[in-house]
């Protein structure tokens, strides 16, 4: 067993520790490990956590993760989120069922611009919950189906969970931001169908009704009043058209510009810039007028850097500290000694990811172990795109892992229903679906693009 290896279980268990025994956060948790990884170094250690800082500073990964936070920040205060949900509602709402349908759909445009699972349910729970209990859903299960969705802010590019495993060297050395992008989307959209098709069994299980038309604005009223609100999407539409598919291809053969300035250009970069510019174009009217307004408008958004920030640095600083005492090289050697069929190490992947997703939350799982996961699919024979797409599918079942997560109390309590009774079916209906969704991609039985 190799240096690397031991130092990585070292972090691991401290992770646990320091979050469910200890109750701490997991900022503080990351930072304790980084120190111990570099201390594995021996004389080098100084010299390890200078190296391990300054790749985690320098990462774009880290800046890329902080404008997305800000981006987010933006459009809630701005509104934008609530006029799309509006848009959804007058859509959908008509629909048997349509709540839930509305559920679905804004925790995956929610996933697509946060990334956040408590967000997610926070956010569109606390309009399709009330909706659904009053279209004769049980409260237990609005419950279930708003903690079941909030998974879709991992499964969904972009996420931060997302950039966690690309801001791993030997991950970002193999898998491009925009192959990742699309294989990701993909991904997700197979847990969206699901999702929808688990619905239409609601409806008919429960015999839920058409939402009352007293609950639904009109869409020419909810269109007039957020039309603009879909101008967020063209922050997406242009750096992916730019650099990916036809446009590109025509841009890239012009001798003016070239492979070159079209390579340079970072999605990561350039996708929460320009929905951070449209939100606040769109949304000018609710962003403050005074000095005093500004300074507690961006006080309240460095105030969601700090937890983020911190996990993210320490967590880049801490791989590449791993990586220096040679942990790719440990866990090839483990994986070639098993000599498992690939189907059981995606299999033992899969469940060790969705076990450890239970107690802790999607982002602190793919920070202890996402890198062990990876190159335990990929020497197993895994393509490296699909299987990050498969780690975030198995990862995204923390929002529906009872007993400890947050989005379940979150559903629970805007629902009043008892939490406990939604733990049985969420495994049923979100953990379990979601596990074998990710299985059979990792299998590249469920295709996606590479």
């Amino acid at each position: 067993m190799g240096l690397g290896f031991i130092a990585l279980l070292v972090f691991i268990g401290l992770i646990i520790v320091w979050t469910t025994l200890v109750k701490r956060s997991i900022g503080e948790a990351m930072i304790i490990g980084f120190i111990i990884t570099a201390l594995f170094g021996g004389k080098d250690a100084l010299n390890m956590i200078w190296d391990g800082i300054v790749f985690g500073a320098t990462n774009e990964v880290l800046f890329a993760a902080l404008a997305f936070v800000f981006m987010a920040y933006v459009i809630d205060k701005t509104g934008i989120i609530t006029k799309l949900i509006n848009i959804l509602n007058s859509l959908l709402g008509r629909l048997p069922g349509g709540p839930s349908h509305v559920e679905t759909a804004g925790s995956a445009l929610f996933g697509v611009i946060s990334g956040s699972g408590s967000g997610n349910t926070a956010t569109t729970g606390s309009v399709t919950i009330p909706w659904m209990i009053k279209s004769n859903w049980p409260k237990d299960l609005a419950a279930t189906v708003a903690a079941g969705n909030a998974g879709l802010g991992i499964a969904l590019p972009p996420s931060s969970s997302m950039f966690i495993l690309l801001g791993f060297a030997p991950i970002a050395a193999v898998v491009s931001e925009g192959d990742l992008y699309f294989a990701l989307l993909i991904g997700g959209l197979y847990q969206v169908f699901y999702r929808i098709l688990l619905t239409f069994w609601f409806v008919k299980k429960y015999n839920i009704k058409t939402l009352s038309v007293d609950n639904l604005e009109p869409l020419k009223n909810t269109f007039l009043l957020g039309w603009k609100s879909l101008f967020i999407f063209f922050g997406i539409l242009i750096p992916l058209t730019v650099t990916i598919g036809p446009f590109s291809e025509k841009l890239i053969a012009n001798p003016n510009i070239g492979a070159d300035a079209i390579d340079s250009i970072s999605l990561l970069v350039w996708v929460p810039i320009l929905i951070t510019l449209i939100s606040m174009i769109i949304g000018y009217k609710n962003l403050p007028r005074t000095f005093t307004g500004w300074n507690e408008f961006l006080h309240g958004a460095t105030s969601k850097f700090s937890v983020i920030g911190v996990l993210l640095l320490f967590a880049f600083a801490a791989s590449e500290n791993l990586n220096q005492l040679g942990l790719g090289e440990d866990l090839s050697s483990i994986m070639t000694s098993l000599n498992m069929p690939n189907w059981l190490v995606i299999l033992v992947v899969g469940i060790l990811i969705v076990l450890v997703a239970g107690p802790l939350s999607g982002t602190a799982t793919l920070t202890a172990i996402g890198l062990v996961a990876f190159s335990a699919l990929v020497s197993a024979g895994v393509n490296p795109t699909v299987a990050v797409v498969a780690i975030l599918m198995f990862a995204s079942t923390e929002g529906a892992s009872p007993p400890s997560s947050a989005p379940i109390f979150i559903a629970s309590g805007i629902a009043g229903a008892e939490p406990g009774k939604t733990f049985a079916p969420l495994i049923a209906y979100y953990v379990i679906p979601i596990f074998i969704i990710g299985f059979l991609i990792a299998l590249e039985i469920l295709p996606i693009p590479i």
